[in-house]
């Protein structure tokens, strides 16, 4: 039976291992279970072999999501279209008492950009990485996870590193937000040239359906190609009335959410989240499949 100091200990943790999970299996879900089975596997422990709560419920969830990041690996041999990770959605002006996710995506690590990132890597990178970069765990222990040697561990880190180090550093906020709402602006004039002139000329879009809807998108990628796509898709959704849009905070930074104004739930249909780079729009992420939208919190 866990003491009641030790629970009171586990919740004071529990927004650190939530964000560690988060991060490792970009998932909600995922990182939710993660979480609870740490704190069922703590209760089996006796507190005396638990010198660092925080390190070994650490240590712990890198475990379980590793296996966690081993299922998904067989679900996306399947998966129709492109694969990106879940959202956190969150109102677009903090709550007083902040949800444990609004908390999550204070951090810069949790942004899109750097979440999609993650997902190119390899289970073992991913570990890797985020353990040693994010929280400073020893190679030895994360060797001891991954069942490697510590140099190889090593290794799996710096390549890992490698990969990371192409995406853009996250812009401020208040840039990101202008980018955003100057692209928005473009959209609505319905003219190529003046959205596209509001995208970064590298600019990509993902869309991640999984087959929910009628098309399944490849990576769009230029600026004209990226702004002919976005405003067939302004024209659709949101001219035509088929969906409600409204602004709230993805992954910590203003994006959007697509609801049907038919639903009596009013659970969001359609996500979309922005990376900016040099003050204009470098990436779009659509979440088109609802079934990865357990994240979002926004009201």
């Amino acid at each position: 039976m866990v003491s009641p100091f030790l629970a009171d200990l586990f919740e004071s943790h529990r927004t650190h291992l939530l964000s560690v999970a988060y991060r490792l299996t970009g998932s909600v879900g995922d990182a939710e279970d993660a979480v609870q089975e740490s704190w069922l596997r703590m209760a089996g422990v006796h507190q005396s072999e638990i010198d660092d709560l925080r390190a070994w419920l650490t240590t712990v969830v890198g475990r379980i999501c590793l296996d966690h990041l081993r299922s998904a690996a067989v679900r996306r041999e399947t998966y129709v279209g492109q694969w990106l990770p879940e959202p956190i959605v969150t109102a677009a002006a903090p709550s007083r008492t902040a949800d444990p996710l609004e908390v999550v995506v204070r951090n810069q690590d949790s942004r899109l950009a750097a979440m999609v990132v993650l997902e190119a890597l390899t289970p073992q990178q991913r570990v890797a990485l985020v353990l040693h970069d994010s929280l400073a765990v020893p190679f030895d222990e994360i060797a001891e996870i991954l069942g490697v040697s510590a140099e190889a561990a090593r290794q799996l880190a710096v390549r890992a590193r490698k990969a990371v180090a192409r995406t853009p550093v996250p812009v401020a906020d208040d840039v990101h937000d202008a980018a955003v709402r100057r692209f928005l602006a473009a959209l609505a004039t319905g003219d190529v040239a003046a959205v596209a002139a509001t995208l970064h000329p590298d600019a990509t879009f993902v869309a991640d359906a999984g087959g929910t809807t009628k098309t399944a998108l490849n990576v769009v990628a230029g600026a004209e190609k990226f702004a002919r796509l976005a405003i067939g898709l302004w024209r659709r959704h949101v001219e035509e009335q088929l969906l409600e849009m409204s602004f709230a905070a993805v992954n910590g930074q203003s994006g959007l959410v697509l609801t049907d104004p038919n639903s009596p739930f009013g659970h969001p249909v359609r996500v979309l989240g922005f990376a900016v780079l040099d003050g204009k729009v470098w990436a779009a992420y659509d979440f088109a499949n609802a079934t990865k939208l357990s994240g979002a919190r926004a009201r």
